[in-house]
């Protein structure tokens, strides 16, 4: 048996035996047992250092008697027993030697043959006695030399870790001075609001702060420092660390304070300061003076403009304002009544208009009412945008910072703590909390707000909470949602109650076109124009179908208003969609500045997500973008669609928030009451259910047929989950999980982008693929391309495709780039990068890194082995292949379909033979996006049981 395991199994008999298990015990245990012998003398030492006289005891020491080896007694003995050791032999040596008598003569000790022999024998136990005294002298010496080893590598570790330390915290400062000039360069000239203002004077204030404390720590601070060892600049070149240890000692003639010995003065100073008893009265720190800590102040300089929130904890008084508007709120006068009916039923359904107060008031009133004592409250939201600006809300309401009491928590973004009792998540995320938590035993009461939404998420955990709620009593359930068809979610869950929230609506004033429009984007800015110049004050409103479409319509109302500017008022305009800034989303809720007037140019996330006071005057276009999916040929559309009846009663809601309103609808009343759907359709009923699966069955829900769904998707769309699954390699043969999907589930992914990680750990290359990941999941957003600065755009973005790469490569190439750099702004300026998708992708690559621990993946890097990077991903989107046809377009492999690489694409102007792909989009044609070359072959080598021989044929033709 090797060493190690004798010494565990030792360890675990012991633990066994004693209760306890200490390294230098089972060292002693192995000792004992190497001397005895036999197993009877070895259980007796055993009972005579502590051990019960027992079975278990003589039992034990049999099995160790028989597992140490008899000749390498040595072998496990401590130090002290080899000195013990050492003087038993020399003791040894002792009595076999006699003390010779000087006036004896050699030749009569030596005389006959018995005493020659005696003298021989003698010799020879002398010589392997001196034999076995260097044996064990050598021994020692190498566990000595062993330990000094060991206590010098903890000494250069501690020393190097303190250097990295050092400079670690002036790379936070100086990380942290940059984004305070990013954010003045950026805001240049634009109007911030108070708390915008009051936000930068805080982190200019801590910048500050952080570099005086630095350079008071560098400084003299009247206290004796031991000097280093390193030179000025914290080198190690000799003749320097001489010349700057000479510098204590030059003549006081030179003009300096330092003089002979003045460090032994500064020391011994020091010291009687320390040992002076000091009676003085201590004067009350004025408020100009800070005191600083010192303790792990590196924590204090990351990432500053994030700063984790318990660094410089400030709790925020209630403003006595939002106590009158809390108070305001339809919902207030229903507190009680609420409260009561929480009390009453487990599952309840509430409905309210928007901007009644359910989201945001209802988790305080449970809070106050005491229900977070024995567990958190959750509220989940469809959109991240949503879960972020109702936490902030509602911390603002509580008077506590945001990420304490109040949190959030969206993906790749947890801002919470363990104070938090109000949590407000996306849906997904509570999803992917019920794979560590079943049972949500963490939470007390549980709502899922704006039901009527309906994503795919939601409806998912209508299945699962209905059935938590079966086991678990105790937990409160809460269905919010702002539509009156409410009756669908109480028959869902077993009749649950009803509670209704009376709106406070004021009458809107619907106009319809006369006939169809054009063009409903420009009808739309000459709509806010005539209202702009028509009406009396009150902000506008505008639903558009994307951000594209958004800036587009600014741009044109920027274009217009220019000839228009000295004849009629301020026209301010706001943008609102998903993937717009945290800071810049907040601008909509500021106050309209006086004498002008707010547009807010907004997705379908207005309707309902987000109530936006002082809104009058609502544009309809009656149009949305809504993600649809092929799941024969996985192809995603994201198409613009009519609107249905429900959301086009919500979109003119709106306009009634705070007083009488107009809603001016762009199509006609025949459209809306002949054409148009009276719901919209669930997203379960139109998406990839790929990712729900591998959840689904994660959580162990194995018979997909039989979950309860409100509206249960096509089965079609679900055979073809199952077998993209399977094809991944995350489901075997029977449906149930395999390792890799256990892995795969790991990662907040789409299941393609999971596997192609796990796969990237054979070869060699997980630093590269988490890092393309991130690049993907980030969008299609990293490069922008001013109109002014197409060709310069353009020729910045083909220099990371140099060499034709690909697009995958393409974008490892830009985050490198912009690595080697420090993460630099300006280099985003330069290369027309989005700065802030480059640095959300960073944050999502810093928690899929340590997603990998997880999963049991090393950190590997194979830059230089560019054909292993696109194998890896080939091992993610190998269903994802097609060929090159003559003319130009290209072919699927599989289910066969023409398809394009899109223009954005680094391959666009030199197509290659095989190419796989990230997605198929339809617009004005069947486009692959994110495009990356690979050989034919790989396909057979990466997926044997999906592609055969005939299938990657090579023809000359082709």
């Amino acid at each position: 048996m090797q060493e190690i395991e004798l010494k565990k199994w030792v360890s675990d008999k012991l633990m066994l035996l004693l209760g306890y298990s200490m390294p230098e015990i089972v060292l002693y245990v192995l000792g004992l047992s190497e001397q005895a012998l036999s197993p009877a003398e070895l259980a007796q030492h055993l009972e005579d250092v502590g051990l019960s006289a027992s079975s278990k005891t003589r039992s034990f020491a049999e099995e160790i008697f028989k597992k140490v080896p008899r000749d390498k007694a040595s072998s496990g003995l401590n130090l002290y027993q080899i000195q013990e050791r050492e003087a038993m032999i020399l003791a040894r040596k002792q009595r076999t030697h006699t003390i010779l008598e000087a006036n004896v003569d050699d030749d009569d000790s030596v005389g006959d043959a018995g005493n020659r022999k005696c003298f021989r024998k003698r010799k020879i136990e002398e010589q392997e006695g001196d034999e076995k005294g260097k044996q064990v002298k050598r021994q020692i010496e190498e566990r000595l030399g062993d330990q000094r080893e060991n206590n010098n590598v903890k000494t250069l570790r501690r020393i190097s870790r303190q250097e990295y330390l050092k400079k670690r915290e002036q790379k936070k400062l100086e990380e942290m001075g940059y984004d305070i000039q990013d954010e003045e360069y950026l805001f240049e000239g634009v109007k911030l609001s108070e708390a915008e203002n009051q936000e930068m004077r805080y982190k200019k204030q801590v910048y500050e702060l952080a570099k005086k404390r630095s350079r008071e720590s560098d400084n003299d601070m009247g206290e004796y420092r031991m000097p280093e060892a390193y030179d000025g600049e914290g080198g190690v070149n000799q003749e320097r660390r001489f010349a700057i240890a000479k510098q204590n000692y030059r003549d006081a003639s030179a003009g300096d304070e330092k003089k002979p010995f003045a460090e032994q003065s500064a020391w011994v100073e020091q010291q009687i300061k320390r040992a002076t008893l000091n009676l003085k009265n201590h004067k009350n720190p004025t408020s100009d003076e800070y005191e600083f800590v010192f303790e792990d102040d590196v924590n204090h300089f990351i990432n500053a403009t994030t700063m984790d929130c318990d660094k410089f904890e400030v709790e925020s008084p209630i403003e006595p304002n939002l106590v009158d508007e809390r108070e305001a709120l339809p919902i207030y006068t229903f507190r009680d009544q609420l409260l009561k009916a929480v009390c009453d039923h487990q599952v309840l359904v509430i409905t309210g208009e928007t901007g009644s107060g359910k989201t945001t008031q209802i988790p305080q009133y449970l809070h106050e009412a005491g229900y977070t004592k024995r567990g958190k409250i959750g509220c989940t939201q469809p959109r991240r945008v949503a879960a972020i600006s109702v936490a902030a809300r509602v911390a603002q309401e509580m008077g506590v910072k945001l990420g304490h009491e109040v949190g959030y928590s969206i993906r790749f973004e947890n801002y919470t703590s363990e104070k938090t009792v109000l949590k407000y998540m996306t849906d997904g995320r509570l999803l992917r909390e019920l794979l560590g938590e079943p049972d949500l035993a963490s939470y007390s009461v549980l709502m899922i707000d704006e039901a009527h939404e309906r994503t795919i998420s939601t409806d998912i955990l209508f299945g699962l909470v209905k059935e938590i709620v079966r086991f678990r009593p105790d937990l409160k359930l809460l269905i919010s949602s702002a539509t009156l068809d409410t009756k669908k979610f109480s028959d869902f869950f077993d009749s649950a109650p009803i509670f209704e929230i009376p709106g406070r609506q004021y009458p809107v004033e619907i106009s319809y076109t006369k006939a169809p429009e054009a063009n409903y984007l420009d009808a739309a800015i000459v709509t806010v124009l005539q209202i702009h110049v028509t009406q009396p004050d009150g902000d506008i409103l505008v639903f558009l179908t994307g951000q594209e479409e958004i800036e587009t319509a600014e741009e044109m109302l920027n274009q217009r208003m220019k000839g228009l500017a000295s004849k009629i008022a301020q026209l301010v305009i706001f943008q609102i969609y998903g993937n717009l800034p945290t800071e810049r989303q907040a601008k909509i809720f500021e106050p309209t500045p006086k004498g002008a007037r707010k547009v807010v140019l907004a997705t379908n996330i207005a309707e309902t997500s987000l109530t936006i006071d002082g809104i009058k005057y609502v544009i309809d276009p009656g149009f949305c973008k809504m993600k649809t999916c092929n799941p024969r040929t996985e192809m995603e559309s994201l198409l613009v669609t009519p609107i249905s009846k429900a959301s086009a009663m919500q979109r003119a809601g709106r306009a009634g928030r705070t007083g009488p309103g107009k809603c001016f609808r762009l199509y006609t009343a025949y459209d809306y009451h002949n054409d148009m759907e009276d719901n919209t359709a669930p997203e379960i009923q139109r998406t990839n259910l790929a990712n729900v699966v591998l959840t689904l069955k994660t959580l162990g829900i194995s018979n997909l047929m039989n979950f309860e769904l409100m509206d249960p998707p096509p089965v079609e769309a679900l055979l073809k989950a199952l077998e993209l699954l399977y094809a991944l390699s995350a489901l075997n043969k029977s449906g149930e999980l395999t390792k890799i999907g256990r892995k795969m589930a790991e990662f907040p992914l789409d299941p393609k982008f999971s596997r192609m990680i796990v796969a990237s750990d054979r070869y060699k290359c997980s630093d590269e693929i988490i890092t393309i990941a991130a690049m993907l999941s980030v969008g299609y957003d990293i490069f922008y391309c001013p109109k002014n600065k197409k060709l310069l755009a353009d020729s910045a973005k083909m220099n990371f495709h140099r060499g034709h790469v690909g697009d995958h490569i393409a974008l490892l190439n830009v985050y490198t780039s912009w690595k080697e750099t420090n993460f630099s702004t300006q280099w985003c300026y330069d290369n027309f990068v989005q700065v802030r998708s480059m640095k959300r992708a960073r944050d999502i690559r810093d928690q899929l890194e340590g997603q990998l621990e997880r999963v049991e993946i090393e950190l590997t890097s194979n830059t230089s082995d560019i054909e292993a990077i696109k194998k890896a991903i080939a091992s993610g989107f190998f269903t994802h292949s097609s060929r090159l046809l003559e003319n130009g377009s290209y072919q699927t492999v599989k289910h066969p379909q023409t398809v394009y690489i899109h223009p954005t694409s680094g391959l666009s102007h030199g197509p290659p033979k095989w190419v796989i792909y990230n997605e198929l989009v339809l617009t004005t044609k069947e486009y692959m996006r994110q495009v990356t070359e690979i050989k034919s072959e790989w396909l057979l080598e990466i997926a044997p049981h999906y592609y055969q021989l005939k299938d990657v044929e090579d023809s000359g033709s082709k």
